[in-house]
């Protein structure tokens, strides 16, 4: 039976932006191109799952205008449960601005919008779904407190949770990180939450593993590392799964595929972790290969491809 996974999180249409590098301050450069896309990390992680054949519903905001449809026609057509989105006639759909430079680094800002506009009481409309679900995802692109609602029903209802903290903050409310099972930072993000400089060397992050219990409470998690792979302590064991060596073009969604991807084949107790690592490796490493985020992810039939190879 397919795994079933809701999401809690984000819609924006991106716009790309590419450009040879930065601007410094003052200065003006010019563009190379512009793209538009769907986006936004909550409905990266639901597509990735639902590529990798899991059942996914989406609990989210988008406003009643042209891109919100947009949206809920692009969910129909990937099989996502859309039902569970709620139309905000006050606000509009979410954007992200992504400032793309040839070395495929990129830099985004998000104007939060509709999904801002997210609350409790929009959760607790669809929490049948959170009660029925194998795992919870969400990431910090919509209230915490539709997500520390969110999570306690999941936990009430015996749903793994995964909790990816970004965009990097150091606050999350101790509530949210309680009922978090399993936590997804990268180096920048996991450094915010243990305010510290952000690191990506091993023996650092080894250091650094009783700060996660004792600062956040939380016992397992995985830091992604970008093109050195992913750091991860799971039920009392570390280590370091290394990412694929390819020809990087846009990074844009390489870590909520990676998100997406574990939790399509996580197991609630989280004894697989090393192999889901490497799908989820696979994945990122595929994805970082194309242009673009939603377009960008790739099926279950590619990333098994790529995994082999590992």
């Amino acid at each position: 039976m397919d795994k079933k996974i809701v999401v809690i999180g984000s819609l924006n249409i991106d716009i790309v932006l590419n450009l040879a590098r930065l601007p410094r301050e003052g200065e003006t450069l010019s563009l190379s191109g512009k793209t538009i896309n769907f986006g936004g990390k909550g409905a990266n992680q639901a597509v990735a799952a639902k590529r990798q054949g899991s059942h996914v519903d989406f609990i989210g905001a988008v406003g009643k205008d042209s891109d919100g449809d947009s949206f809920i026609n692009l969910f129909d057509k990937e099989g996502i449960g859309f039902n569970s989105i709620e139309r905000k006639v006050d606000v509009s759909t979410g954007n992200a601005y992504i400032m793309l430079e040839d070395d495929s680094h990129n830099t985004i800002m998000v104007l939060g919008g509709a999904n801002m506009a997210l609350t409790v009481e929009d959760v607790e409309k669809h929490k049948a779904l959170i009660e029925s679900a194998d795992v919870v995802v969400a990431q910090l692109e919509v209230p915490q407190a539709a997500i520390d609602y969110g999570f306690k029903i999941a936990h009430e209802n015996g749903a793994l949770t995964i909790l990816n903290p970004a965009p990097v903050t150091n606050k999350v409310l101790p509530s949210i990180l309680k009922n978090t099972d399993l936590l997804v930072p990268n180096e920048t993000e996991a450094a915010a939450l243990l305010n510290l400089e952000p690191t990506t060397e091993i023996d650092k992050l080894v250091e650094r593993i009783p700060l996660f219990e004792r600062l956040l409470g939380v016992k397992n998690f995985v830091v992604t590392l970008g093109d050195q792979g992913a750091f991860y302590n799971v039920n009392g064991d570390w280590n370091l799964v290394k990412a694929l060596k390819v020809d990087a073009i846009d990074t844009t969604a390489a870590g909520d595929t990676f998100i997406g991807t574990m939790a399509a084949h996580i197991q609630k107790d989280l004894s697989n972790i090393v192999d889901v690592l490497k799908m989820a490796t696979a994945a990122s490493s595929i994805v970082v290969t194309r242009d673009g985020a939603i377009p960008a992810i790739p099926r279950k039939e590619e990333v098994i491809a790529e995994y082999e190879k590992m």
